[in-house]
């Protein structure tokens, strides 16, 4: 697994591992046909991450209903964490 530089670092400069395994440790798990898209199970709610090409897409699933944000990969890691763990 390939380690993580510090949680202020912009998404960014993160490399691709790096990610991964971050979503590893949000609990994240990679979907088997789209290995760009990660889906995160919370009780209150479900989300699916897609690493895009210019940004960070995220869909909350809640009650039904279904939120989506973009995020930069300027954000920094702990800032797009915790926006996601916040959840819909």
């Amino acid at each position: 697994m390939s380690e993580l530089p510090s949680p202020q670092t912009p998404l960014y400069h993160h490399p691709l591992p790096a990610l991964e395994n971050w979503l590893v440790q949000l609990g994240a798990s990679r979907q088997r046909a789209n290995p760009c898209l990660w889906d995160l199970h919370r009780p209150e709610w479900s989300a699916q991450i897609e690493l895009e090409v210019e940004e960070l897409k995220v869909s909350w699933h809640h009650d039904g209903q279904v939120s989506v944000r973009h995020f930069p990969y300027g954000l920094s890691r702990a800032d797009a964490e915790a926006v996601i763990l916040a959840g819909p």
